[in-house]
């Protein structure tokens, strides 16, 4: 495998892989790796030829938060520097947020602080059942600032409550109660699991599903009013008169596959 520390893989479906790549430090990520994924995401989002993005860690981990080194440099660094350098961490996780392709977690193993960020970004997650997972930051006297608007959408508040203050790690049988993750299963049946979910998303069309991502982050939280009211009706007209919308449509009733499968 390329010592590469991010590995960027596409098959012909449009089916990108991209995978944190240090094993040797459980895929530790550190200002390069952030960059490196921040680039990933951000080209995959505006490539015409990619449908779906999988995100995954090389060997037994998923991601193990930041690297140890790396947060060492930056507790002798200013404060100005240290501010920069979280910016780029949330920079990094809105552009897997926002990423206007369907995404998902393959959970491989442990997932920490900053991985656990990392899942909660993504749309879908599925997770091997010895996966563990940890927001783990107050237990080296930080917090879990950059993570906590995807953490807190998954898990809720009253969750976080627990497990921000806490720093306990938690199974990913718990994971799943909490709603981080949609899947567990059995590490032999983690890529079956994944290719089950690809094909799925690969039967809706891909402008649609760009759409319902934008419908999702504009109605969550909103009240039921007039502007909400006008947002969904406004969303459901320009589906309708969008080409894949008619050809979607036109597809059913001519009892066939739409043009995008």
């Amino acid at each position: 495998m390329s010592e590469a520390p991010v590995l960027i893989a596409k098959d012909a479906r449009g089916v990108a892989t991209v995978t944190i790549n240090r094993p040797n430090v459980r895929n530790a990520i550190d200002d390069t790796v952030i960059r490196l994924l921040t680039d990933a995401f951000t080209g995959l989002g505006v490539d015409g030829g990619t449908r779906i993005v999988v995100l995954t860690g090389s060997g037994s981990a998923f991601c193990a938060g930041a690297d140890l080194g790396w947060m060492r440099r930056m507790a002798a660094a200013s404060e100005a520097e240290n501010v920069a350098s979280a910016k780029t961490i949330s920079a990094m996780l809105r552009s897997l947020n926002e990423l206007p392709k369907p995404t998902i977690a393959r959970v491989n193993g442990a997932a920490y602080a900053a991985g656990t960020g990392l899942v909660a970004a993504c749309d879908i997650a599925v997770a091997v059942e010895q996966a563990v997972f940890s927001i783990s930051e107050v237990r080296i006297g930080l917090t879990p600032s950059t993570i906590s608007p995807y953490v807190v959408a998954a898990i809720g508040a009253r969750a976080a409550r627990r497990y921000f203050l806490t720093g306990e790690p938690f199974s990913a049988a718990d994971a799943s109660r909490l709603g981080l993750v949609h899947q567990v299963v059995a590490e032999s049946a983690l890529d079956g699991a994944v290719e089950s979910l690809i094909a799925t998303l690969l039967a809706g069309g891909p402008q649609s599903q760009s759409r319902a991502k934008r419908l999702i982050a504009d109605v969550a939280g909103r009240p039921v009013d007039d502007a909400l009211e006008m947002l969904t009706a406004r969303s459901i007209a320009d589906a309708r008169a969008s080409p894949e919308g008619r050809e979607g449509i036109q597809a059913f009733l001519d009892k066939r596959k739409p043009a995008w499968r």
